[in-house]
């Protein structure tokens, strides 16, 4: 993000001499800055813009897709047999009764294609190897696909929630706790889970404005900025993230948790943009601060990232009992244009505990509000107040994700625990870390070897690329004379690159962030040339200058 009010990117350009006053940007988001980058990367007719700042993957899975869309011809022609009289396309709900044997005759005839075969596979594991009722699973998934009833229950579909969250803990916790220990929400992914937990600790009076929060920087950038907003009014403890110990918190950052006055800490895990997980000396201490001097403390970890890290843990599973955790099958299944994410929350958790040790003037405030659910608004869980507060109270018979989204979040939970041999996640895994050897070889420097490495972001630490191109003295000229902000918006206008400044996303030291998933390999490539090339016109520029 560009920091000094009063400065001009200048550019000479054929004839014309273009001035930017990027100054004007500074308080723009990153994702609001893109565009702007944008404009200009595309303003040049004979090149393509390369857009490395955008998270979204160019690589999804494409079986549980297939399986949607095939689950749709069977539910529809379970529809049309209550009405089969009928000749004006007009279906009803579909029945229970039957419908293994029928699914198995769709099965049969439908044999050859891949979609319909991951169906009865998948059948056979819900039944088989979850011990769950075939039957209903069939009624809830055609049901659901069709979209013909409400959400119901509300929170998320019985089954879905069930194979959805089996899905999540094992991918986030492992085997450390209980398939049935969590409770989850179904949300428009995890930028709505967000949104949600914001807007109930608030409501219920967890936090307030003035309230200390803890954020782990860097950090996905709406985690700083709504604490800022009116609405909420929060104060910051920023929890530092350390770049010479590979992205980790230093204990001495991590004990800030231990100040009573902080409600609750933020994070991401694998960080963004560093694309780090946070080692098990990190996690373990976090743990211990819990238990031994924080037992109130509140935990919000956004884990999207985890399933692309090896034999990842997140923090829920070492403290779950204060831990909200939000995952989103967004970027795994690249599926970010479906909407969908999760909540969980312990069954048994500290956060039900502290709204029941609210003063009685704040549970008599809550009584009201949650009055039209409930006779003892005391007892309602945490979780079932973000769905109520998620629809305003008054409209929480509507509220929850739409059944067609969870049909297809089942479908992709089923399609990751049925791949015994995770081919899937090794082949997006190969994809990304061959994408980050091709951008770093043409850019002519080592990526960091890192076993905590994730890889999806990749960092470019401006400094640290230029010492190790041309040495300590010119990193050291060229961050005097070019900001961060420059760079980007020169980057941008010479080379048509997009990427985005670290500083949004509380990086301290000046990097940008390039996105390892959405782009082809030999794009990478010409990235890493086309910054190497700005590098070399710049040491260029140094040597005149220190001749």
């Amino acid at each position: 993000m560009p920091q000094s009010a009063g400065r001009l990117l200048r550019h000479e350009q054929s004839e014309m001499t273009m001035t930017i006053d990027y100054a004007k940007f500074k308080d723009l988001s990153p994702f609001e800055l893109k565009d702007e980058l944008i404009r200009l990367a595309s303003s040049h007719t004979d090149r393509a813009m390369l857009n490395a700042g955008r998270g979204n993957p160019n690589f999804l899975a494409t079986l549980p897709r297939s399986a949607f869309f095939h689950l749709g011809q069977f539910a529809v022609a379970e529809s049309e047999l209550s009405f089969s009289y009928m000749t004006a396309g007009v279906g009803g709900q579909a029945r229970v009764e039957g419908i293994e044997e029928r699914f198995a005759r769709f099965l049969s005839d439908n044999r050859d294609k891949n979609g319909v075969f991951f169906l009865g596979r998948a059948l056979s594991y819900v039944r088989d190897q979850m011990g769950l009722s075939a039957s209903a699973f069939l009624h809830e998934m055609v049901e659901g696909t069709l979209g013909c009833n409400y959400p119901t229950p509300p929170r998320m579909l019985s089954m879905s929630e069930q194979i959805a969250g089996q899905y999540v803990l094992r991918e986030m916790v492992g085997s450390s706790l209980p398939v049935d220990s969590t409770d989850f929400f179904a949300t428009e992914g995890g930028t709505a889970a967000m949104a949600y937990i914001f807007n109930t600790l608030k409501q219920n009076g967890l936090v307030k404005k003035g309230d200390k929060v803890a954020i782990g920087l860097p950090v996905f950038s709406p985690y700083i900025e709504i604490p800022q907003l009116e609405e909420y009014g929060l104060e910051v403890v920023s929890i530092h993230a350390d770049p010479e110990k590979n992205w980790q918190y230093p204990a001495a950052e991590l004990d800030k948790l231990k100040d009573p006055a902080v409600k609750i800490f933020f994070c991401v895990n694998p960080s963004n943009p560093p694309s780090v997980k946070m080692d098990d000396a990190s996690l373990e201490l976090i743990a211990s601060i819990v238990k031994n001097d924080r037992p109130d403390l509140m935990i919000l970890t956004d884990d999207v990232y985890g399933t692309f890290a090896d034999d990842f843990r997140s923090l829920y599973a070492v403290c779950p009992t204060n831990t909200i955790l939000v995952y989103s099958f967004s970027k795994y299944f690249g599926a970010t244009g479906w909407r969908l994410g999760v909540i969980g929350v312990h069954k048994d958790n500290a956060i039900d505990g502290l709204l029941r040790a609210l003063p009685q003037s704040t549970q008599k405030a809550l009584a009201r509000r949650y009055s039209s659910l409930t006779t003892d608004a005391s007892a309602l869980k945490f979780i079932d107040r973000l769905v109520a507060d998620s629809r305003a109270v008054a409209l929480n018979h509507t509220a929850g994700l739409s059944t067609p989204q969870q049909v297809q979040m089942v479908l992709f939970a089923l399609f990751a625990m049925m791949d015994e041999t995770a081919h899937y996640k090794a082949s997006l895994k190969a994809v990304i870390r061959r994408r980050e050897a091709t951008l770093y070889r043409e850019l002519g420097v080592k990526p960091q070897e890192d076993a905590n490495a994730v890889d999806y972001y990749t960092l470019l630490d401006l400094e640290t690329i230029a010492r190790e191109l041309y040495g300590k003295k010119f990193a050291k000229w060229m961050l005097k004379r070019a900001s961060t902000g420059e760079m980007l918006f020169r980057i941008a206008d010479e080379t048509g690159i997009v990427l985005l400044p670290g500083e949004g996303f509380g990086v301290q030291k000046p990097a940008a962030r390039a996105s390892l998933a959405n782009l082809s390999e030999y794009q990478y490539a010409a990235i890493g040339r086309s910054l190497r090339k700005m590098a070399d016109e710049y040491y260029q520029e140094f040597t005149k200058s220190d001749s």
